[in-house]
């Protein structure tokens, strides 16, 4: 596999016309690094063994053309370069851009009073939220001189880093649990990538062994508390940015994500904040987070504590059944005014029917949003308008390769009976 010459290129970093110039540190004091080298497993002076600090990235605010901020939301997050990370040349597919969807029905259905918007991120190059994330991971992949990347993941992130290894032209390694589905197998294998398979306590002790004998960039977690990949985040930022752009040049009143480790919601929270610092608006939203029952985001709210690790429990939706939460997440909530609202199995098989009723097929995991909203209703739970509720990924990717049963001829009786039901 050779890497394109334009990604190869030593000046193209330094002729970014991005604005970021140092990795600001979560923790106590805020120490400021370098840019580069990125500091992936989280803040080396203020983390300890208890807690991992993440890192941000900060930027010149005061050379910014607000013109940026008058184009459309179109696909290519690569637009909103000067508020991103350096990215690399030809390496965007086309992320972002995503359909915002008003859906009185299911505003209705949740028992809101007010508008309710779905924010479609199937709609990205390899169907989830993904691939703004890695867009921005794999560029300094590149931009370090890396020979590959790898990543711990069984779903959404592991292809998604798998497919823009493949167009930066560097391998990938995937660090998965043996319960990954046949369907992401094929979907990560099918870019090249190397899968290796462990056990699910196992992922990150080998995912850190890989990256330290191989030099390998690595666009995941390594860290206990999750402190994740400091470009990660920024690329989530554009969502903040999009939906500005959608509604109007206005802010929802609140935005519902479903939330694991919390890169999501504090990504989101980042770009309103910006929009804020940059004079296009008055207003923020409150951010809502949709996680599991007896979930790690509750419980590190509910103690007041910067990070949580809990026992996760079982469930169908498998992308965020998580046991621990990182910083990031906790800070969204708490700038925002946030909240956090758990669902169950139950709510989330009926928000997924009900949104399939609407046109719209998403994976169960991207669903939870839309449960949280319902239950929160019912709760007595007010929440103000309008709302946004993110959808993560397509629900192709809960199916399974199976080949449908064939029809030795056509039932019409069976056909009539469900077409008169």
């Amino acid at each position: 596999m050779s890497t394109q010459p334009l990604l190869r290129n030593a000046d193209w970093r330094n002729a970014s016309p991005s604005l970021a110039y140092a990795q600001r540190s979560m923790g106590d004091g805020a120490p400021i690094f370098d840019l580069f080298p990125v500091l992936v497993a989280g803040c080396p002076r203020t983390s300890t063994d208890s807690a991992q600090y993440p890192l941000e990235i900060d930027y010149r605010y005061d050379q910014l053309d607000l013109s940026l901020f008058e184009q459309p939301p179109m696909a290519g997050i690569d637009r909103w370069a000067p508020l991103l990370p350096p990215l690399a040349p030809g390496l965007s597919m086309g992320e972002g851009g995503t359909a915002l969807i008003e859906t009185p029905r299911l505003a209705s259905w949740a028992g809101l009073g007010t508008q309710l918007f779905m924010k479609d991120e199937s709609g990205n190059p390899t169907w989830s939220h993904k691939d703004r994330l890695n867009l921005c991971t794999v560029s300094a992949a590149v931009a370090s001189g890396a020979p590959g990347i790898a990543v711990a993941s069984s779903g959404n992130h592991g292809a998604s880093a798998a497919a823009y290894a493949a167009r930066a032209g560097i391998k990938c390694v995937v660090v998965a649990s043996p319960a990954i589905s046949a369907l992401m197998k094929q979907f990560i294998t099918a870019y090249d990538a190397i899968l290796v398979c462990v056990p699910q306590e196992e992922r990150w002790p080998v995912l850190r062994n890989i990256v330290q004998r191989t030099g390998f960039h690595p666009v995941s977690n390594l860290t206990r508390f999750h402190t994740g990949h400091p470009f990660g985040p920024e690329g989530y930022k554009t969502i903040a940015y999009e939906l500005f752009l959608e509604l109007g040049r206005q802010v929802p009143g609140a935005v519902v994500v479903p939330t694991g480790y919390g890169e999501l919601i504090y990504g989101l929270w980042k770009g309103f904040k910006e929009l804020k610092l940059l004079g296009l608006t008055a207003r923020l939203p409150r951010i809502i987070a949709a996680e599991l029952d007896g979930g790690p985001l509750h419980a590190a709210m509910a103690r007041n504590l910067p990070m949580a690790e809990v026992v996760a429990q079982p469930s169908i939706a498998l992308s965020i059944a998580v046991s621990v939460t990182g910083y990031r997440s906790v800070v969204a909530l708490r700038e925002s005014r946030g909240a956090v609202l758990q669902v169950g199995d139950r709510d989330i098989l009926a928000a997924r029917d009900e949104l399939a009723r609407d046109g719209q097929w998403q994976e169960l995991s991207g669903v939870t949003g839309l449960a949280a909203l319902r239950k929160a209703q019912q709760s007595g739970i007010e929440i103000e308008g309008p709302v946004v509720n993110i959808l993560t990924s397509s629900g192709l990717k809960d199916a399974h390769l199976e080949a449908a049963p064939t029809d030795n001829g056509l039932d019409w009786n069976r056909i009539e009976r469900s077409v008169g039901s």
